[in-house]
């Protein structure tokens, strides 16, 4: 690796301030090993400009929804002081793109069904005789069964 000019590093603070971050939260990304700063002889943290791309990789991932373990996971795939190139990202935007759908499609199932059954197994409500009578809806399991994904159509009758 080249040797880096006196530049192309950051202190903590500066990195903080040009990441838009406290400090606090550099340090845990440390931690938790989402980012990995140079030491200076005198121990002190110093950040590679690349590392600033990594931590706005780290923050969009959490505005998909991702946990940091999962962000971790993600980047365990990248080179040691690289952000990720062109070919990186394509790879992981397919991914964002898959994960994206699912919860839009989710959603959006949630948003249409909200004055409907969702499966929940309480019969409590006018509309559950019809839309999940003698609750139908538990040969799948437990929970909102409807807002879970399955389809009152593709439960059968259980014959009660």
């Amino acid at each position: 690796m080249a040797k880096l000019k006196a530049n192309d590093v950051l202190s903590i603070g500066q990195f903080a301030e040009r990441a838009g971050l406290a400090v606090s939260a550099l340090r845990y990304y440390e931690a938790e090993g989402l980012i990995a700063p140079m030491r200076a002889p005198s121990g002190q943290r110093r950040f590679r400009r690349a590392d600033i791309r990594r931590v706005s990789f780290i923050r969009i991932a959490q505005q998909f929804g991702y946990t940091l373990p999962q962000i971790k996971a993600l980047m365990e795939g990248l080179p040691e002081g690289r952000a990720p190139n062109a070919r990186d990202w394509r790879e992981i935007s397919e991914l964002f793109r898959d994960t994206l759908d699912q919860r839009i499609e989710t959603l959006r199932k949630m948003r249409d069904d909200l004055d409907g059954c969702i499966g929940c197994g309480c019969l409590s409500l006018e509309k559950c005789r019809l839309y999940n009578a003698g609750d139908k809806a538990a040969s799948r399991g437990a929970g909102p069964r409807y807002l879970m994904g399955d389809r009152s159509d593709e439960i059968r009758e259980t014959g009660e």
